[in-house]
């Protein structure tokens, strides 16, 4: 007597063998709606070609406007005239213990360099304006104490107001005088600069999503027909999008070349007037362009845009179109 087959395992297989051929099938549609839809895109290249321009051009207004805010941050950085703070010691501290303590805080880690200067250098660096000589000359004694020039080893204000109380509390310090005012109103200014880049970016980038649905719009109404057989014979919403997605990405995908080029571009014909201009400051500074990195990243974003344009176009257009 043949044995019997176990309960179920007549029907496993060809549940496999079926879920094996509906991921084929899925992939195949896949791999065909997007040659299909590349091959569209291409096949119009001047519709194509603006859609890519303007999609370029919204996306690299941004995001070298971003480039040219980090150029600048850079330069900030680097200036000639860095943030210092004038230490103003005790009238009682003579030279040899101002030096000692110029040496001491000189060697702290939030210190970039401290110089020792003593009442007499001070006193003739104030008369060295003419208006100031005859005032100068009417004095019996140096009023002015001893001091200490700090260069800060970062420049950003909370860590200049840090160091400027912790000096303030040595015994042999009188008082300190920090201008952060410059520093505060550069930093405030970055802040603004930055905050309107970004509200800039973020109009563009609608726009780019507004551009790409309305041209996938056109391009469904372009299709009606076609989506109505399409349905007529039981094809469903999503075997129509598919083609449609994938012309929002190549759409999308190619705006963000665009705008990597165009902010490649740029950078090549500006870094040789910075460089140019840096040289008479008695600079080496060079401008830096996006970086691989930071190409990719823009060149995905404007897939990404692609997929959400498109998306929103056929969410909206795709459903209206229905067998009569």
């Amino acid at each position: 007597m043949a044995p019997r087959p176990k309960r179920g395992s007549q029907g496993a297989r060809p549940r496999r063998d079926s879920l094996l051929a509906r991921w084929r099938s899925w992939q195949h549609h896949h791999g065909q709606s997007a040659a299909e839809s590349l091959a569209k895109v291409l096949g119009q290249p001047l519709g194509s070609m603006l859609t890519w321009l303007v999609m370029g051009i919204a996306l690299a207004l941004p995001a070298g406007l971003w480039l040219m805010l980090d150029n600048f941050a850079a330069v900030s950085r680097n200036l000639d005239s860095p943030a210092q703070l004038t230490v103003f010691l005790e009238q009682s501290v003579d030279g040899d213990a101002g030096m000692a303590l110029s040496r001491r805080v000189g060697g702290r880690e939030d210190v970039f360099s401290s110089l020792f200067l003593d009442r007499d250098r001070a006193l003739a660096s104030f008369v060295a304006d003419a208006a100031m000589a005859d005032l100068a000359a009417g004095l019996e004694e140096n009023p002015l104490p001893h001091q200490l020039i700090i260069t800060p080893q970062r420049e950003d204000p909370e860590t200049v107001e840090h160091l400027s109380r912790q000096l303030q509390a040595l015994p042999e310090v009188a008082s300190v005088l920090v201008d952060t005012a410059w520093l505060q109103r550069l930093e405030r200014m970055m802040q603004l600069a930055r905050r309107a880049v970004q509200i800039l970016g973020a109009l563009l980038l609608l726009a780019v999503v507004l551009v790409l649905g309305n041209t996938i719009r056109l391009a469904i109404e372009g299709r009606r027909d076609e989506i109505v057989i399409i349905k007529l014979v039981g094809g469903t919403d999503a075997f129509v999008r598919r083609p449609l997605l994938y012309t929002g990405l190549w759409f999308g995908l190619g705006g963000g070349i665009v705008a990597a080029l165009l902010v490649a571009v740029g950078t090549l014909l500006l870094a040789p007037l910075v460089r140019d201009l840096a040289e008479t400051y008695g600079s080496s500074f060079t401008l830096q362009g996006l970086g691989l990195i930071d190409s990719l990243q823009l060149v995905l974003l404007g897939a990404l845009l692609g997929l959400a344009g498109a998306w929103l176009a056929v969410a909206r257009h795709l459903r209206a179109i229905q067998p009569r």
